[in-house]
C-alpha cells in the first residue's frame, strides 16, 4: 500500500499569442538570444523562489511533526505487546527520516542552487514516500491525527517539486535552443568568411585565366608565323618522307626476323648454355631479342664465331634440336645471308641518319619551347576554368546554406517571443 498524496495539478493550456512581425538584420540575433535568455532566466528563478517559499513552511511542519511524534506513545501500552513492536518500530523509522533527512530548504538566487533544491526535493519527497509506504498501516492506523497532517504536505511539496522539475527541464531546453542558435550564427559566420576566400580567389583566377587566354594569343601568333614560313614547310616535308621512309625499317627486320625465327631456338639454347665474354655476350642477346639491332659491320666477326659455335654444338649433340641437317643447313642458310643483311641494315641507317640530321637543321630553334610553352598555357588554362567551375559551384552552395540556417534561426526565435523575427543577411 502506497502512502499517496493525491493527483497532480493540471497543468493550464497555452494561450495563443496574436504574431506580430519584426525585420531584424543578421547581427542583432545574439543580443536578442541574450535577452531573452536573462528573460527566462529571471522567470525561471522567480517561479522556483515561489515554490521554494511555498515548500519552506512545509519542511518546518515535518520537521515539528517529527519532534512530536517522538514524544507521542501512540498509547501502545493499550495494545498487544508483538503489535506494539511493530508500532514502535515504524514509528521510530518515520521519527529518524523526518528528524535526520528534512532540513531547512536553501536559498535560490542563480540557477544552480535550483538545481540543487530540485534534487534536494526529489531525494527527500522519495525517502519521506517510501517510509511512509512502507509504513502506511501504522501511520493510519495508530498515528492518524499525524496521517493527514502528512498527507497534505506532502501532496503539495510533490507539486511543489515536480513544477519545479518542469520549469528547470522547460529551461534547460529553452537554453539548448538558444546554444543551438548561437551554433547556426557561428555555422554563418563561417560560411560567410568562406564565401569571401572563395570569392577572392575566383577573382585571382579569373585574373590568370585572362593572362592565360592573352598569352595563348600571342604564342599561336608566333606559331603561325613559324608554320607560314617556305623553311617549316620544307621541314614538314621532309619529316614526311622520314615517316614514309621507316617503313622501309619495317621489311627490312621483317626479312632479318624470318630468317633468325628458323635458329631462334638453338640460338635460344646456345645463349643459355654459352659462357662468352662481355661484348660478345651482349652481341649474343641482342641476336636472340632483335637480331635487326645486331646486324652492324662491325659485330660481323664475333656473329660468325657465333653461328659456328652453334654448328660445333648441334654437331656435337650438346645443343639438341629435332632435325639436325635441316638445322644445319638453316644456320648456313643465315650465315650466308650475313652480308646483304648488314648492308641493308647499314644503307638504312645512313640515309635514315643524315635525313634526321637535315630535319634537325631545318627545324625552326624555338618551335619546340614554342609548342611547348603553348602546350603548358592551354594546360594551364584549362585547369584555371575547371577550378573556377568548381569554387562557383561551391559558392552557389554556401550561398543556399546560409538562407537555410537563417530560416531556421527564425523558427527557433518564434517559440520564444509574440514577435515573427524577419532576419536580412546583411
Amino acid at each position: 500500500m502506497v502512502f499517496g498524496w493525491g493527483k497532480k495539478k493540471q497543468v493550464d493550456e497555452p494561450v495563443e499569442r496574436k504574431t506580430v512581425n519584426q525585420n531584424i538584420s543578421l547581427s542583432e540575433v545574439p543580443k536578442i538570444i541574450d535577452d531573452l535568455s536573462k528573460l527566462r532566466e529571471s522567470q525561471t528563478l522567480s517561479e522556483i523562489k515561489h515554490l521554494r517559499n511555498n515548500t519552506a513552511p512545509l519542511i518546518d511542519d515535518l520537521m515539528k511533526i517529527g519532534i512530536v511524534l517522538e514524544k507521542d506513545n501512540l498509547n501502545i501500552d493499550d495494545i498487544d505487546k508483538h503489535l506494539a513492536i511493530i508500532v514502535v518500530r515504524g514509528k521510530q523509522q518515520v521519527i529518524d527520516i523526518l528528524k535526520k533527512d528534512v532540513k531547512t530548504l536553501m536559498q535560490v538566487s542563480k540557477i544552480d542552487d535550483a538545481k540543487k533544491l530540485d534534487y534536494f526535493l526529489t531525494q527527500l519527497l522519495k525517502k519521506v514516500g517510501d517510509v511512509l509506504g512502507r509504513q502506511t498501516r501504522v501511520i493510519h492506523i495508530f498515528a492518524k491525527k499525524y496521517a493527514n497532517q502528512l498527507t497534505d504536505n506532502l501532496k503539495i511539496m510533490n507539486e511543489n517539486s515536480d513544477n519545479i522539475s518542469k520549469l528547470l527541464k522547460h529551461y534547460g531546453s529553452t537554453q539548448s535552443t538558444f546554444n543551438e542558435i548561437t551554433e547556426m550564427l557561428n555555422k554563418i559566420e563561417s560560411l560567410k568568411t568562406e564565401l569571401n576566400d572563395k570569392t577572392k580567389r575566383n577573382v585571382e583566377i579569373l585574373g590568370n585565366l585572362k593572362s592565360f587566354e592573352e598569352n595563348k594569343i600571342t604564342l599561336q601568333t608566333s606559331l603561325d608565323e613559324i608554320h607560314s614560313s617556305k623553311n617549316y614547310k620544307k621541314y614538314v616535308d621532309l619529316e614526311n618522307k622520314l615517316t614514309e621512309f621507316t617503313n622501309q625499317k619495317l621489311k627490312i627486320k621483317s626479312e632479318i626476323d624470318t630468317q633468325f625465327t628458323k635458329i631462334s631456338r638453338p640460338l635460344g639454347r646456345y645463349a643459355y648454355g654459352s659462357s662468352l665474354d662481355k661484348e660478345q655476350s651482349g652481341i649474343l642477346s641482342t641476336l636472340v631479342d632483335d637480331p635487326f639491332n645486331a646486324l652492324l659491320s662491325e659485330n660481323y666477326d664475333t656473329i660468325i664465331i657465333i653461328l659456328e659455335n652453334m654448328r660445333k654444338g648441334i654437331s656435337s649433340g650438346s645443343i639438341s634440336v629435332k632435325d639436325t641437317e635441316k638445322t644445319l643447313s638453316q644456320l648456313t642458310e643465315t650465315e650466308e645471308s650475313l652480308d646483304s643483311f648488314i648492308k641493308k641494315v647499314s644503307d638504312y641507317s645512313n640515309i635514315f641518319n643524315s635525313m634526321k640530321n637535315e630535319l634537325s637543321e631545318l627545324k625552326p630553334k624555338n618551335l619546340t619551347s614554342l609548342e611547348n610553352e603553348f602546350s603548358k598555357n592551354t594546360a594551364s588554362e584549362n585547369d584555371s576554368h575547371l577550378k573556377s567551375k568548381t569554387i562557383l559551384s561551391e559558392i552557389d552552395e554556401i550561398n543556399l546554406k546560409i538562407p537555410e540556417l537563417i530560416s531556421k534561426i527564425e523558427g527557433k526565435l518564434r517559440i520564444f517571443s509574440n514577435s515573427k523575427y524577419v532576419i536580412s543577411r546583411s
